[in-house]
């Protein structure tokens, strides 16, 4: 089964914080998100799961690529993208 599918939304939780967003590209070293967000508080974890409710986000202003070999994990993303600053 492969995880990755362009069009496909992902929270990933890298070794420093999360980024969520829509997967777009997807190489052997990195995937590139669009429509993204930096999340510096995910609120409580499975509460951010369950409803899509985050404590503080910021969105990018363009796609964002990362590294694959920073990603710790990553699931999919079953809500509406955040689009304001929080």
């Amino acid at each position: 089964m492969e995880f990755w599918k362009v069009g496909q939304k992902y929270l990933v939780r890298c070794v420093t914080h999360y980024q969520v967003g829509e997967l777009v590209s997807v190489n052997d070293k990195e995937i590139v998100l669009e429509n993204a967000s930096w999340v510096a508080d995910t609120g409580r974890f499975h509460d951010a799961l369950a409803n899509g409710e985050m404590s503080e986000v910021e969105p990018f202003t363009g796609p964002v690529l990362v590294n694959r070999g920073a990603i710790v994990d990553a699931t999919i993303w079953n809500h509406d993208l955040p689009t304001q600053q929080k």
